[in-house]
């Protein structure tokens, strides 16, 4: 289990480190977006964060397999765990599918502003 969260946490930081604008600095790069190279750049960034949402969403998936597999599930706690997992599966999907509609919104600004 550890192990599953470490690779998560390498992996979501090489994801952000090999983006050309990091976290913090996408309100910034949002607000002075003005060439196409500025919106290609915003929407590798979301496509990253669409990409970093469906591989939790991944884990949770199998976290989740594992959970529902696991003998005592008429415990609370587990039902618990199972809920919980199920929820953090939707939250990111849509996180997601949210992240990859900004990218496609970026790519057409990109377009547009040829």
């Amino acid at each position: 289990m550890k192990s599953i969260i470490y690779l998560t946490l390498f992996i979501g930081c090489a994801v952000f480190a090999s983006c050309a604008i990091s976290p913090r600095d996408m309100t910034a790069a949002v607000k002075s977006a003005r060439t196409p190279a500025d919106h290609q750049a915003l929407a590798r960034a979301y496509q990253d964060e669409s990409k970093e949402m469906e591989m939790k969403a991944d884990l949770h998936k199998k976290l989740l397999a594992q959970y529902i597999a696991a003998s005592g599930l008429n415990s609370r706690e587990a039902h618990n765990l199972i809920d919980h997992c199920d929820w953090l599966i939707r939250i990111y999907q849509q996180a997601a599918e949210r992240n990859a509609s900004m990218a496609a919104s970026h790519h057409r600004l990109a377009a547009q502003t040829n």
